[in-house]
Formats: C-alpha cells, structure tokens, sequence
C-alpha cells in the first residue's frame, strides 16, 4: 500500500508540473479533487496533503511574464509569452602570428624582415533583447584596444506594418555579405582584402525588410560616419547612404542546399580627403598598400555577392568597384574582390541565416569530449582575393593574396583557427604569414 501512495503521490506532482508551465485551467480542479480522494482513503497524510496543495496554489499564482532561464550557445532569460527576451553574451579572440617579408618589402616599408606577435584581436561583452515583443535593442562593447569601444549599440522597432523593422543607432551598414556575417562566424581569421572598402558600422538609421518567406531581403539606411564611440560631429559632409538586395533562388533541406545572391551600393557624401589602405589579411600584420589621403568629393561604391551550399561544400565570392570623384586625381577607380572554398570533413554544413541574408554559427555533428567519442567539426578553407589601389593620380600599389585555413569547431562555442597567408605586393615583394587564434563566443 505504501508504495502505491508514493507512486500516486509522483503521478500528483506530475499533474502540478504539467499544471505550472501551461496546462489547461481545469487540470487545477482535477488535482484538487485526486489529493482529496487520497486523503479520505489515507494514501496522504494531512501533512502531506497541505504542502502538495501549496505548491499547486503556487503554480496557479505563476505569472505567464516569470522569466525562464536557459542556454543556447549562451545565457538567455525569457517569459512564456516571449514578449520579453533577454540575451547575455560575448567573445574572445587571441591570436598569435609569424610575419617574413622579401627583403626588397621590408625596405620599402622600413620594417624588419620577420616578425612575430600576439594580441587579443576581439574581447567583447554584449547584451541584448526584446521588450513587449515589438522593441528591440543591443548593446555591444570591445575592450581588446585597452579603452571600451561601440561596436553595435542600437535600439529598433520591429513588426511595424509595410516597414516590418526599424534600427536606430550605431551598427552595420546593410552592404556585402562578408561584412554582415559575424566576425566569430567569417571562415577565415579576417576579412578580405576588399572589406577596405566596406562602410562597416557607423551611427544612423536603417530599414530592414524580408519577404517571399525570408528568401528575399532589402535594407537602406542613412549614417553619419562615427568613431568608436558612435560620434560623428563636424563640418565636413560625412554622410553614408547604403542599401542592400539579397535573393535565396535555391533554399533546400533547411539550408544545406542553397544559393545566394546579393547587390550592395553606398554612396559618400564627401567634402574632404579619403584614404584606401590594407593588410594582407592578417590584423598583426603591417599594412601593405595605401593610397594616402586625397581630396574627393563623392565616393560611389557597388557590390556584388554571391554563395553556395551543397552540403559539407560552400563557395562564397564578391566583387567591389569604387569610383572616386576627385579632381586633382583624375577620378580614380579601385577595385578588389575574393573567391573562396571550404569543405566540412565531419560533414556539417556553413548554417545560413536567410531574414539576415548571412552566414551564422557552425554547429558540429559531435561535440568534443560528449561522451560519444566525438571530435567536433572540421573544416578546411581556401581563399583568392585581389585589389588594385593605383589609378588616375593615385599610386597605393596592387596585391594578391592566398589564404589556407583549417577550422577546428570543438563546440558551438570553442574554436581553434590555423591561417597561412600568402600575399604578393606587386612590384615590391611577397610576405608569408602564420597565424591562429584560439576563439570562444556566447
């Protein structure tokens, strides 16, 4: 008999949990009425009767708003109606790098011929949510120069009819896909050569809008360029006008299937001098070309991009041109543009983010240390990219680079990176960097 009551007495608590987290309101009255029959038939005590009974009272003072604590690749809070969301995060980068130049580089630069670093590329802390469903913010801040720095500290509006989202405040400008995926989730440890050329974050207002299922984005805003503090005051004309058209033509088995398409343009409003310069795709290294500061008064710029997914293979490539309005020379075009591949051999796949039109966080199959034997994901990388920065009156120099990488994604959120760089400075010499970074992110 007894254990029959503690048997009837875990089917109770059953019923009280299920009653806590939504059940319907008439699963109280049903509970109320089992803990009476088990008291008259002596399965419960008066004691235990009474603080079973409790804890139902308590579950039926639960607000739908109590916030539920939990983790998906970070720390997050939400209520049931998931009208308030709450998201604590951050990430790390330290990176170590090998940099040899040819001895005619060096020269031409006044550097040494090798060098050797570390840094703590990213350290960032951030914070962000929505309120009353329709209101969202992020607050994002990067200690890795010594001072704290913006990086996205905005406020939006979403859901809005015909407009659908509203971003005010200091983040990215809606231009290429390589600028628009997180530097956590890039395949390589940084950017492009092109990414010179990208407006990246500044201060102003944007509208972001997706349509056909997310399979079509369209973004435009207006921003002041701004310093690391989301600043921007002056009597030069620094003003961005930006806008962004992605498609998904192909969109298949939740996105390991897929192919993108994207068009960016910015134009800068400019009374002042500009400057064009870039390393070879590594941030401990030296820059390699450079235009210097010269007067322009518009900047035109357009982008297009395009990836693909088939499974455990992905391709991504862009292309810039850059058409300068500047008289003293001679309106000088720039341009620069990558071709990249990289193939998972654990068999995942690069997870695409189609109402952002961007690449997101790389889940792995297996888990390093899960219990199961498994290794992570492993993904191995290659990339070509060019720019040419001499045209018209301007001479900053041309350079290719090669990039070999080899990803190790231990979990969602440890990652260990091996980069090797081949850049060739036309006309000066080459340079051949090592480099990795150990990387967490929440």
């Amino acid at each position: 008999m007894r254990k029959i009551a503690v048997l009837a007495r875990g089917v109770v608590c059953a019923v009280l949990a299920m009653s806590s987290v939504g059940a319907a309101a008439g699963a109280d009255d049903r509970v109320d009425e089992m803990l009476d029959m088990m008291r008259r038939k002596g399965q419960l005590t008066d004691r235990e009767y009474e603080s079973l009974k409790s804890k139902g009272d308590e579950s039926a003072t639960k607000s739908p708003r109590d916030f539920r604590v939990y983790w998906k690749e970070g720390v997050r809070f939400e209520t049931a109606d998931k009208a308030f969301v709450l998201k604590l995060g951050g990430r790390i980068q330290s990176d170590f790098a090998v940099v040899a130049l040819d001895r005619p580089l060096a020269d031409e630069l006044s550097l040494a011929t090798t060098q050797n670093g570390v840094e703590f590329r990213r350290a960032r802390l951030e914070m962000s949510g929505t309120v009353y469903k329709n209101f969202e913010f992020k607050a994002q801040y990067d200690f890795a120069d010594g001072d704290p720095a913006f990086k996205d500290v905005y406020l939006g509006v979403i859901n809005i009819p015909f407009v659908q989202r509203v971003l005010v405040g200091h983040f990215r400008e809606p231009y290429s896909l390589e600028e628009q995926t997180s530097s956590v989730d890039i395949t390589f440890m940084e950017r492009s050569l092109g990414n010179m050329f990208s407006p990246a974050r500044n201060t102003g207002i944007g509208i972001l809008q997706a349509y056909l299922e997310d399979r079509l984005t369209f973004a435009i805003g207006g921003f002041h360029d701004a310093d690391d503090f989301g600043k921007g005051f002056g009597k030069q004309e620094d003003y961005n006008l930006t806008t962004r058209l992605t498609g998904l033509p192909l969109y298949q088995d939740d996105g390991r299937t897929l192919v993108h398409l994207g068009f960016a343009y910015t134009h800068r409003f400019r009374g002042d001098d500009i400057r064009f310069r870039q390393r070879p795709e590594s941030h401990l290294a030296d820059r390699l070309i450079d235009t210097g500061s010269f007067h322009a008064s518009d900047v035109d710029i357009i982008s297009p991009e395009f990836a693909l997914v088939l499974g455990p293979f992905s391709a991504q490539a862009e292309y810039e041109h850059v058409f300068v309005q500047s008289n003293p020379t001679n309106d000088p075009n720039f341009y620069a543009f990558y071709l990249q591949a990289s193939y998972f051999l654990t068999g995942e796949h690069r997870p695409f983010k189609a109402e952002d039109a961007k690449f997101e966080r790389v889940v792995p199959n297996h888990n390093l240390f899960d219990g199961n034997g498994g290794w992570g994901a492993w993904e191995l990388a290659a990339r070509f990219s060019r720019a040419d920065l001499s045209d018209g009156g301007v001479h900053g120099g041309k350079m290719n680079d090669v990039t070999a990488g080899i990803n190790w994604y231990m979990n969602p959120n440890f990652r260990l990176t091996f980069n090797y760089v081949f850049a060739d400075r036309e006309s000066a010499g080459d340079a051949h960097i090592a480099q990795g970074r150990f990387q967490v992110a929440f």
